[in-house]
């Protein structure tokens, strides 16, 4: 139990693994029990990964669960190798892989596009994380690109649930009232003052999303929008076999070269995208820092890079997945780290949060009650995720930019990331710097447009 005995202000206790620093539960963090039982039912949204293989690649059911299932098992490596986040998908990007990948014939030609491009993603981050090169790119990129770039992402995640064929069509209602209650549980100062007056309030502020969930699982079948869960018992029946025969390069080979090339420029746009997860994740946990000043929290891009490009690679290999794999889950990033705000006695350390959850994931895809419970409802899951995804996104992309003029140039970067897609929005938002900024492009200005009612209430 060395989590116990951690000093104030100092990182939890870990093991040097190079570059890595292993945590264990139970010795390393204290395992949070609460994450773990919301992790039981938010594997609802890994689930929801399995439609869209289906759809893409067609896939079967089974096939399309075990890779969820081998991504659920990479996920846990980002806590226990010291990266601070709930990893997940690269969600923003997934219209973007799934128009590229759907170019090629449906059949062996497609399957080899995906291998190609998720390799490639994941050799270019380790790459970048081996060199040293994506701390740099992250403390480069100016304000004003970095703010469009998150902006773009919240709003494109937004779109995506309220577009003609997205979810709010299937599900209106159920949509409506889970996102409206997870927005009042999770960001109302309300809740807040609620939950200092009871304790059952604070009881349901630490299961999280956990009970909204279980609330559309009834709130979906009453207004005829999914039917009632079949429950089933057991445990789940991926099939390995058909993955690795029909899926993968075991069974097919390693795509042909010009696939890896001609997926490049998406490759590209698509890193772009994670790269503005990875802003937000810093500035996510920069907004606990001065709260929770009992546990240094040793945020490395480059530690990161490593774990998400491995994971990628691995994927590719072994269980290609549209869904990519990406460094955070901006979701739930937040509800564990407003959870940690809290305080050590409501979550010892961030590692133990984030690692429970992930936990709890991966034992609930093992469950066959629970995989059947939810799966009515994965398409809900999946937009409840979207939506707190771009509420997050818009809140930090608009508090990344320093001025007015950043805020101008973020908003045109964002709408193009939105309708042109990552290539154009980097583009342009760097003509944009150029032509705005000139020589002062890396630096840009702070006119004082985030500090002005702090001055106008000290004068």
């Amino acid at each position: 139990m060395l989590w116990k005995n951690r000093i104030h202000g100092e990182e939890s206790p870990y093991i040097p693994m190079g570059p890595f620093k292993l945590r264990l539960p139970f010795i390393h963090y204290r395992f949070e029990w609460p994450d773990y039982v919301q992790g039981l039912l938010m594997c609802a949204v890994d689930l929801a990964a399995i439609p869209l293989l289906m759809e893409l690649l067609g896939m079967p059911f089974e096939a399309a669960l075990a890779v969820v299932m081998l991504n659920g098992l990479l996920y846990l490596t980002h806590h226990l190798l010291g990266d601070p986040v709930v990893p997940g998908w690269i969600t923003p990007a997934i219209p973007l892989i799934m128009a590229y990948v759907s170019q090629f014939p449906e059949g062996e030609e497609r399957v080899y596009a995906l291998i190609a491009f998720q390799l490639t993603l994941g050799i270019f981050s380790i790459f970048l994380g081996v060199t040293g090169l994506a701390g740099k790119v992250v403390s480069l990129v100016p304000s004003a690109i970095k703010a469009g770039i998150i902006l773009g992402a919240g709003i494109g995640a937004v779109t995506s649930i309220f577009e003609v064929g997205g979810q709010f069509e299937t599900f209106p209602w159920t949509i409506s009232i889970a996102i409206g209650i997870a927005f009042y549980l999770i960001f109302s100062k309300h809740f807040q003052v609620l939950k200092q007056k009871n304790a059952f309030w604070v009881l349901i502020s630490n299961l999280g999303i956990f009970p909204i969930i279980i609330l559309a699982v009834v709130i979906a079948p009453l207004f005829g929008e999914a039917p009632w869960p079949t429950i089933e018992w057991g445990i789940t029946s991926p099939d390995f076999a058909t993955l690795w025969n029909e899926y993968t390069v075991f069974g097919l080979g390693m795509p042909p070269l010009a696939l890896f090339i001609s997926g490049l420029p998406t490759v590209l746009g698509t890193y772009i995208v994670l790269f503005g997860d990875i802003l937000k994740k810093e500035a996510i946990l920069d907004d606990a820092k001065d709260i929770r000043i009992d546990e240094k929290i040793d945020n490395n891009p480059n530690r990161a890079h490593l774990i998400f490009g491995a994971r990628n690679a691995i994927m590719g290999i072994i269980g290609p997945d549209v869904t990519m794999a990406g460094p955070m889950w901006a979701a739930m990033q937040v509800v564990v780290v407003e959870r940690y705000k809290e305080g050590k006695k409501v979550m010892n350390s961030f590692f133990g949060g984030a690692g429970s959850f992930r936990w709890g994931t991966n034992t609930g895809l093992l469950l066959m009650p629970i995989v059947s419970l939810v799966e009515p409802i994965l398409g809900i899951a999946l937009a409840l995720t979207l939506l707190i995804q771009g509420y997050v996104s818009v809140r930090v992309g608009i508090l990344e930019a320093r001025s007015q003029r950043d805020l101008g140039i973020a908003g045109i970067v964002a709408a193009l990331l939105v309708v042109k897609g990552a290539s154009w929005a980097f583009a342009v938002g760097i003509i944009l710097c150029l032509l705005i900024y000139g020589k002062n492009f890396f630096v840009g200005e702070n006119d004082g447009t985030f500090t002005k009612d702090v001055e106008e209430k000290i004068g």
